[in-house]
Formats: structure tokens, sequence, C-alpha cells
């Protein structure tokens, strides 16, 4: 049975930690690419000038009043979109690693899915690399999330997603919050909640400051956090529902 286009209302969510070195030229770039589109910058606790940086350049900002992490500020940012009526979201990093001018090609895979990862791992990156054992986990997260969601997956980790009109109520009550949960364990809820998860190919950019988001003396501790975030995700029981009501604004 096919699936509903997403609506025309579609929100960028911007989610951003002291990133007044990148999040200007991310902002003013996604207005160049998606004239017309709405951009949320959700300023996670930053101490330096993201907040302002973020409006000069032309966008909305949720202020968080301390850092919460990435799924905490996307999780602000899915109950914006809802509470504001809008019925898809993008997820798009602040650092510039993520072409926004890739975004209507996950908007377009959301015709028959419900989240769409722009995956770095889908035979079209060649300049992106990933060694040791940063990416040995990401191939076993990859191939455990693939048997869950009955479907090829080869970037689970992927910051760069759009979600649909039936998973973003979902999103917005149950966006987990803890390290990689905002990759991983969201979509295991999706998948348990009955969504449907696919992915459609993206590059990965170089950081517009040049500072690499991941050490290399980190990708052991990777590796094991990795593990553990993909075996709490499975074992947890997640009693979710799509219900859109539960956040709108007649419901605060």
């Amino acid at each position: 049975m096919g699936r509903q286009p997403p609506g025309e209302r579609v929100l960028i969510i911007v989610p951003a930690w002291n990133e007044e070195r990148c999040v200007g030229g991310t902002v003013r770039e996604i207005r160049t690419a998606l004239p017309g589109t709405d951009v949320l910058v959700v300023d996670d606790g930053s101490t330096d000038r993201t907040v302002e940086t973020a409006r000069e350049a032309g966008a909305k900002v949720l202020e968080l009043p301390y850092n919460l992490g990435v799924g905490g500020a996307m999780r602000a940012g899915f109950r914006y979109a809802l509470r504001h009526g809008y019925d898809t979201a993008v997820q798009v990093d602040a650092d510039g690693q993520h072409d926004p001018r890739e975004v209507p090609r996950l908007l377009a895979g959301l015709t028959d899915a419900d989240v769409v990862i722009g995956a770095r791992f889908h035979g079209e990156d060649d300049e992106y690399r990933v060694r040791g054992p940063r990416r040995w986990a990401m191939v076993v997260l990859a191939k455990v999330l693939s048997r869950l969601a009955k479907t090829p997956l080869t970037d689970t980790t992927s910051g760069f997603k759009a979600t649909g009109p039936r998973a973003l109520p979902i999103f917005a009550q149950h966006y987990p919050v803890e390290y990689l949960g905002d990759t991983i364990e969201s979509l295991v809820i999706a998948l348990r909640a009955g969504c449907r998860v696919a992915q459609v190919p993206a590059r990965m950019r170089p950081r517009s400051d040049g500072r690499p988001s991941h050490r290399p003396l980190k990708a052991s501790v990777y590796l094991f956090r990795a593990g553990f975030a993909l075996l709490l995700a499975l074992v947890r029981r997640w009693d979710v529902v799509a219900d859109r009501a539960t956040l709108s604004p007649e419901a605060r």
C-alpha cells in the first residue's frame, strides 16, 4: 500500500552548540539552496555568539537554557515543528558538513518512507573515509539495523535525516537524548512504532572551520559506546504511537 507524499511545510532543524564560526554560513547556504523553507537553529546552551550569528543569517532561533546534547536539541526542534504546524523536519548539522542542496533528495524519499537517512556509505561518497574501530562499529550497527528495518542501511549513525509526518510526533515525544541515541536508538524507536526507514546517497563535506568531529584517540571508546547504545535500544521496551494531537498547540 503506497504512502501519501509528505506535506508541504518543511522545517530545517539545525542543532548548534558553540558554533558561531560555522552556523552563519550554514544558515545562509540553506536559505540559498532552499528558498522559502524555514530554518530553525536550536541553540544547545551555547556560551559564544551562536544565537546572534544564527539570527543575523536569517534563521529562527530556539534557545535552550543549558546543554542537552544533540538528542535533546533535536527533540526540542521536533516539538517546535509540531506545535507550529510543520509536516516534515530535516536535520542539518551546523558545522557545514551536510550539503543542503541534497535535502530535496531526502524529501523525495519520504514518499515511500517515514524516516530517510542521508547515507555517506552508499556508493557515491568517495571522499569520506572512516577507518579502524569506528568504522567496524558502523558496519556492525548497519547490519543489525538493516535486519530490523528489513532494508539495506549502510550509515545508521548519519545525522543528516528527514522525518515525515508519521514519525514527527513520535520523535517529538520520544526522541532519545543519550549519547548516540539521536542516531541508533531513534531508528529503533521509529521501527518499533511501525515506521519505515530508508536511505538515499549523500556526501559528507569537511567541517567549515576545519575541526574534526571525532578524534582518532576516541575511536575505541566510540566502538564500545556504540555497541552499548545498540544493545540498550534493542532491549528497551518502547510503547510508542504516532499521536500528532498530543503536542499540538491546543494540547499545550
